[in-house]
């Protein structure tokens, strides 16, 4: 068993902790968070023995192991970065911190620790999107001509819609570009395997004041009942629209919005290449559309006997047994903790996550992006 323990248990905490005993070889031994009664209660709740308000003293925990940082945008550099000089392996929600100078600063820590080092991003996970990155590798699609997508959402639609995220000195500088874009980023860049190297960026802002309810819901929390407001002046774009160009000179767009009615969580991409194309939507996330022009277009289905063998493990379970999110989130734990079982880091290239490299990375588009928005041109992404 490996040793395992959270910081932080608000939204995604508990997420990381399903995922975990799933796994089977993991015992998640404490949980720290910011008050001890409330670190106490989610423990017990989630039923996990320990319960700590202080990280230097979780981080002494006999026999810890791994560390994942589940905690707010604007801590998550410090905690990093103590966890790091600790010693444990460390699994960390993005973003890696809020500075490019804090992010390079947390790669060299992490090199320098000789950890194994991680961060969420999940959607690379999905079965049918390492089918696709597989097409791409094998060359099905042909040369890459260009990309696209989206990542939408409504969460924020109203001018009542409020949290931390909200607030740049909590959730910083970026939201929606931050917050989602990057996704969105990390799973085009995995799929085709080239990297973004210039953007031109358009931000925007459609509630430039909100109203948030004194009570304070939580992140995708539902509707409150005769709630208290007091106003906020908003500084973080609630959408964005990209134009942005690959290593290899290919090109793309995308857009991404936390203020689409009807829309929940739906990142979907399109590659377009001189074969072929294809093109996947979390929101359906066990269909493949492949697009042909001399044949019938196909819609493949995350069957392990149809995918390339080198992804078909990637789909747990037979054909037509419907996988998601939470599916997807295991598979990322399980390919971390299989590094964290051989006791030091893979090569960068050879990684079957997104390590602190990559995390560092799509935030040096994320800064790239706000600058093209503030300039108003091309900007090159610094990393």
């Amino acid at each position: 068993m490996i040793n395992a323990g959270i910081i932080g248990s608000g939204f995604i905490g508990p997420a990381h902790i399903e995922a975990l005993r799933r796994l089977g070889n993991i015992h998640v031994v404490a949980i720290c968070d910011r008050e001890q009664a409330k670190a106490e209660a989610h423990a017990a709740q989630l039923n996990v023995p320990h319960a700590y308000s202080d990280v230097a003293t979780f981080l002494q925990h006999e026999g810890l192991e791994v560390v994942h940082n589940c905690t707010p945008n604007h801590v998550h550099a410090a905690i990093n970065r103590q966890v790091l000089r600790a010693g444990k392996h460390l699994f960390s929600e993005k973003p890696l911190c809020m500075t490019m100078e804090e992010a390079r600063e947390l790669v060299d820590l992490a090199e320098q620790a000789g950890v194994v080092h991680g961060v969420s991003f999940v959607y690379r996970q999905f079965a049918m999107v390492q089918q696709a990155a597989s097409m791409m590798r094998q060359a099905e699609l042909g040369r890459l001509f260009s990309a696209q997508g989206s990542y939408v959402q409504d969460w924020m639609l109203e001018e009542t819609d409020y949290n931390w995220r909200v607030n740049a000195e909590k959730g910083g500088a970026s939201r929606a570009v931050a917050d989602i874009g990057s996704h969105w980023c990390d799973t085009i860049q995995f799929t085709t395997g080239k990297k973004i190297v210039e953007v031109m960026a358009d931000l925007a802002i459609v509630w430039p004041g909100r109203k948030a309810s004194v009570q304070q819901g939580a992140t995708f929390g539902g509707r409150q009942e005769a709630p208290q407001y007091e106003s906020h002046e908003v500084t973080t774009e609630d959408m964005g629209f990209v134009l942005f160009r690959f290593d290899d000179g290919s090109k793309g767009s995308f857009n991404v919005s936390q203020v689409s009615a009807g829309r929940k969580n739906r990142l979907a991409f399109e590659v377009n290449g001189s074969i072929a194309s294809l093109a996947w939507d979390q929101e359906t996330p066990q269909q493949l559309w492949i697009g042909h022009r001399h044949q019938a277009n196909q819609l493949l289905s995350d069957d392990p006997s149809l995918l390339n063998a080198d992804v078909a493990g990637r789909a747990r379970f037979p054909g037509g047994h419907i996988e998601g999110w939470p599916d997807a989130f295991r598979n990322m734990m399980q390919q971390f903790y299989l590094a964290v079982a051989q006791g030091r880091p893979p090569a960068q290239k050879e990684a079957a996550f997104a390590t602190f490299h990559d995390g560092a990375q799509v935030m040096a588009i994320v800064d790239a992006i706000v600058r093209s928005h503030q300039q108003q041109r091309w900007m090159k992404v610094e990393w």
